[in-house]
């Protein structure tokens, strides 16, 4: 949410103490201190990421050498005249990309190579892989949508640690569940920046204006999100995996001052300064703290361990994968 939410004060009154000038405009007042005390970062993370993405899509399509390795089985090549980085037959890939044994190759989440094949790693490096250009671009376009007001606002190391470590809680999530497919993405991460915008706005719900319709508007935007992994072949566990963990590191790393704390060197000496945060504040921290560790490590420990997750929950593949007249969820 950007600063210029926040609530403010109307029509004039008595200046502070040591407010230069008789009487003021509070509502400039107001915006004043909050563009001194929240200043603006400059945005170069998100789209070094982004970058990032599109570079590490080149040099997969490079090694995935179509013209090379396709046998033909499922047509020719796409967009043959790209040479080495042409596409794989729409047949095999409809968004226009490598084959599975290419991403596999480059690093995507199996989960038998992660678990018998000791290649923890790729619960990492398969977030910077993508199925195509068309998942590639769906993804970035809502990166730059995202994460650069959220960096904006927050600098780079906090969004940055949301972003990764989002998508490290979307890979074990997915990994739990979805044990015979591949997967790739950067969705965990994307959505692990949405769930922190939410648990933001909660946390920091003293300081904002319209935070009814922003709460409902954000809610929205992710219901529909998770609505369309329920679609065949998105795998909607690496969403929600990375919407929860992003959802508890907000309460974590998004905390933002009172706005009387903010404003507090502006008023009278003698005048009742506020906390810095309010107990609700530290009491939601410190769950969501917990919760994250705990999770984690319970994660973690049945993903080593080669536990399938639907043993456990019989009605949670379901939340990936909704089988209609038209298609099935076998696979």
């Amino acid at each position: 949410m950007s600063g210029r939410d926040l609530e403010r004060g109307s029509g004039k009154g008595a200046a502070p103490a040591n407010y230069p000038g008789g009487s003021y405009n509070q509502t400039a007042y107001y915006a004043n201190r909050r563009r001194d005390s929240d200043s603006q970062w400059t945005s170069w993370l998100v789209p070094v990421i982004v970058v990032a993405n599109v570079a590490v899509f080149i040099v997969t399509m490079f090694v995935n050498n179509c013209p090379r390795n396709n046998l033909g089985f499922e047509g020719g090549c796409v967009a043959k005249f790209l040479g080495r980085l042409s596409f794989e037959p729409l047949k095999e890939n409809p968004l226009f990309g490598p084959s599975s044994d290419t991403l596999q190759k480059m690093g995507a989440l199996v989960w038998s190579k992660v678990v018998h094949g000791n290649q923890g790693w790729r619960l990492v490096t398969c977030m910077w892989l993508h199925a195509g250009v068309i998942h590639l671009l769906a993804n970035m376009l809502s990166l730059v949508f995202i994460g650069i007001r959220l960096e904006q606002q927050f600098g780079f190391v906090r969004v940055g640690a949301i972003y990764l470590i989002s998508g490290f809680g979307g890979s074990i999530l997915s990994s739990l569940f979805i044990q015979n497919n591949i997967s790739v993405g950067a969705s965990g991460a994307l959505f692990g920046l949405l769930g922190a915008m939410l648990s933001e706005l909660i946390t920091n719900w003293t300081i904002y204006t319209n935070k009814a319709a922003a709460l409902f508007t954000l809610i929205f935007i992710i219901a529909i999100n998770l609505a369309v992994g329920i679609l065949p072949h998105v795998d909607n566990f690496a969403h929600i995996g990375g919407f929860l963990t992003g959802f508890l590191l907000g309460f974590i790393l998004l905390v933002r001052p009172q706005f009387g704390w903010v404003e507090r060197r502006y008023r009278p000496a003698d005048a009742r300064a506020k906390s810095k945060h309010t107990g609700y504040q530290y009491v939601l921290w410190l769950i969501a703290l917990v919760l994250l560790i705990v999770g984690f490590v319970v994660g973690l420990i049945m993903l080593f361990r080669g536990e399938n997750a639907n043993d456990h929950c019989s009605w949670c593949h379901y939340l990936s994968c909704v089988p209609t007249s038209r298609w099935k969820c076998n696979n």
